[in-house]
Parts: structure tokens; sequence; C-alpha cells
């Protein structure tokens, strides 16, 4: 009996995408740091039902200045490019889950700061579209 609902519990969770929708808006909050975090969520969840009835991709916790920010902190040296492993790291660090493990410049071991953005932008996409199919 208590198999059957973690089953079903499991099953509710994924269908509405809920795991997502929460690491998402915690990590919003960890971003953010609002003085009033309630309402900053309430703001959050209002955002995401306007986001839904558009069709529209809801907020995003990266945006380009942030996404120059996370290279230039792994390219200290302003080489203009990054290892693979440490753009899996970022990537990863940001909360992408589905990483493309073919970026360009992955046989150079070279991945550029343009390629990072890009890769960096869509994977952010792919877990903000969540917010679209709640």
């Amino acid at each position: 009996m208590a198999a059957r609902r973690e089953e079903d519990a499991a099953v509710y969770l994924e269908k509405h995408k809920l795991i997502e929708l929460m690491d998402n808006l915690t990590s919003m909050l960890f971003f953010y740091r609002p003085e009033k975090p309630r309402e900053f969520l309430i703001e959050k969840l209002e955002q995401l039902k306007l986001s839904q009835q558009s069709g529209v991709i809801g907020p995003n916790l990266f945006d380009d200045s942030n996404l120059d920010v996370v290279f230039r902190i792994m390219d200290p040296d302003n080489k203009q490019y990054i290892s693979f492993v440490q753009y899996k790291q970022a990537l990863t660090m940001m909360g992408i889950k589905d990483i493309n493990e073919c970026p360009d410049g992955v046989n150079e071991d070279r991945i550029s700061h343009e390629t990072f953005k890009i890769e960096a932008t869509q994977g952010l996409e792919r877990c903000s579209a969540t917010y679209v199919q709640l």
C-alpha cells in the first residue's frame, strides 16, 4: 500500500514538473536573497502563471551578463576558452542537467565564450520550459 502511494506521488510530481519548479524557485531565492521571500515567491509564481498562459518561457536565473561572469570565473587568464571539464562544471553548477556532450570545440578541449553562452542559454531555456508546462 505504501509503495503504491509513493509511486503515485512520484508520477504526480513528474507529470506536473514540481521538482523542477521547486528547484528553480529555491535557486532564485538563494541567488536574489530577497528581503521578503514570500512576496518574492508570490511574484515569481504570478510570472509563471503569465508564462503558462502566454506560452513564453518563464523567468531565468542567469542573463547574458551573469553568463559572462561565470565564464570569466572559469577563464581567469582570459584565454577566451575553457576546457570541456570546466564547461560541464559551470553548466552543472547553473542547474543544467542535460548538457550537450559534443559542443563546438570539444575535440580541441577549447570551449569558446560564444559556445559556452549558446549552450548555457539553451540549457537554461530547457530548464525554464518546465514553467510553461505547469
